[in-house]
């Protein structure tokens, strides 16, 4: 391999790898004004829960563009997500952008959105490292808002097991549209959206929450370990992770 292309080359697949779990957070992941914030509405009274989450993207004939589980956690208005790369299927996926992220230590990765702290943090626990992004302007704001919620009822089926009525459920901000989605509210887990739809440029997302626990999860998930090396962008860290493996590589 031609030693000056290297670290553009793990640089271009580490820096798909953080924006595919910074926009995981997200049904759609097009980072709309305020998204986060509407997201976390279609959990309605539920503000502290735990699951592991099977993410479906579909294509617009239904045919699956891209599968990942994922975990999710929410406390009091904070996000963690973290997902496994190396368990990501995908029909565009090359083998060798997974076997790129995990010589880089950058294949598992943790995203936390901190609305209290205006920052969301992209972990590497592998890497021992982290970005520190600042929430825009439009998310902060939509988290200082009451944003409102309508959910209209449309039929009552079984996911899982668990007894659901399906809603259209939209989100606004005053008169605007901020999210719309179809949630399978479950009864017999204080109307917890074991399934969630949304539709975006064609693409459909199907997030199938399972394994999921009403208890508060440990506040420190949704800490920074102690120790980790902070970066600006991603960018910069996986420029000092690639040097890193060519260090290691010419030993």
């Amino acid at each position: 391999m031609n030693e000056n292309l290297f670290p553009q080359w793990l640089l271009a697949v580490a820096l798909s790898a953080a924006c595919v779990t910074a926009s995981a957070q997200l049904p759609g992941g097009d980072g709309s004004p305020g998204l986060s914030t509407a997201m976390l509405k279609l959990f309605g009274g539920v503000t502290t829960f735990s699951a592991r989450v099977d993410v479906q993207v579909l294509d617009q004939t239904q045919t699956e563009h891209v599968r990942t589980p994922m975990l999710f956690a929410e406390l009091d208005g904070r996000l963690r997500v973290e997902i496994d790369m190396g368990l990501m299927r995908g029909k565009d996926l090359p083998p060798a952008a997974v076997a790129g992220l995990k010589q880089l230590g950058m294949d598992r990765v943790i995203s936390l959105s901190r609305p209290d702290k205006k920052a969301q943090f992209i972990i590497y626990p592998n890497a021992q490292s982290y970005v520190n992004l600042p929430l825009s302007k439009e998310e902060t704001a939509a988290a200082a808002q009451n944003l409102t919620v309508v959910k209209t009822a449309l039929a009552k089926e079984t996911v899982d097991g668990h007894p659901c009525v399906k809603n259209q459920v939209i989100v606004k901000s005053g008169t605007n549209v901020v999210l719309t989605a179809t949630t399978w509210n479950a009864a017999d887990l204080k109307d917890f959206p074991v399934q969630i739809t949304t539709r975006e440029n064609a693409l459909t997302t199907v997030m199938r929450f399972q394994q999921i626990q009403l208890a508060r999860p440990d506040a420190k998930q949704f800490e920074v370990p102690a120790g980790f090396k902070p970066y600006n962008d991603a960018q910069t860290l996986v420029l000092a992770r690639s040097k890193k493996v060519q260090n290691g590589m010419k030993k």
